[in-house]
């Protein structure tokens, strides 16, 4: 008696799902990136007034500038976050003995960050200018870094919380300690006059486009 043939099972709705979210991210990430390097005038209105009466309280209110300062130089500096996924990497390596997600965690950080650089010296946007300025930063300023390497690093050590079956309670904690830190570093950079707003969303948008990606990456070589 012969055997039917098996069909093959199609893909996971989860990855189908996980592939059109990673396109929808690109699409925003390119709309925007094209509005800012176009200096669309709606835009540049909006950032103007967003920086204008943010930058009047900052002046205004410096105990909470001071607070800003710590939080943006410190706790949500872009080498406190790349440290951070260092340190997740090595635990990785050493104590799980999952070198593959160990190496795949510290590359996707690693190219997050030079795509980012990448991108600030091809759009080259000027940072807002003040005669009293309250903080100072260098480099172009679309997209903000310290927006972008908070969003990719929390969003993927987030991913690998829930991807370990991590108990409820620690999965809740994770995300609420990123999602306030993501939003709380971009209000920090507006705040303190060193980014436009639309350089903070960019950098939201792109930072979660490069955990997408990565998770892409991560289910189709190690699943």
């Amino acid at each position: 008696m012969q055997t039917p043939p098996v069909e093959s099972p199609p893909g996971p709705p989860r990855s189908r799902a996980a592939l059109r979210t990673t396109w929808v991210l690109a699409l925003c990430s390119a709309l925007l990136l094209t509005l800012v390097a176009a200096e669309w005038r709606p835009l540049i209105v909006l950032d103007d007034d967003i920086a204008g009466a943010t930058h009047r309280w900052a002046v205004d209110e410096p105990g909470i500038t001071h607070a800003m300062r710590i939080l943006t130089d410190w706790v949500w500096d872009t080498w406190t976050m790349r440290l951070l996924c260092a340190v997740v990497a090595v635990w990785l390596w050493l104590r799980r003995g999952d070198r593959w997600t160990a190496v795949w965690l510290g590359t996707s950080c690693l190219l997050g960050s030079l795509f980012q650089q990448a991108l600030k010296a091809a759009v080259n946007r000027p940072r807002p200018v003040w005669p009293d300025p309250v903080d100072s930063a260098h480099f172009a300023a679309f997209p903000s870094g310290h927006a972008m390497t908070a969003t990719f690093v929390c969003g993927l050590l987030v991913w690998l919380v829930h991807d370990r079956g991590a108990a409820r309670g620690a999965r809740s904690t994770a995300l609420a300690l990123a999602v306030v830190s993501v939003a709380g570093v971009g209000v920090t950079r507006v705040w303190l006059g060193v980014h436009w707003a639309t350089d903070v969303v960019g950098g939201w948008l792109l930072g979660t486009l490069v955990v997408a990606v990565a998770v892409l990456v991560h289910r189709r070589r190690h699943p």
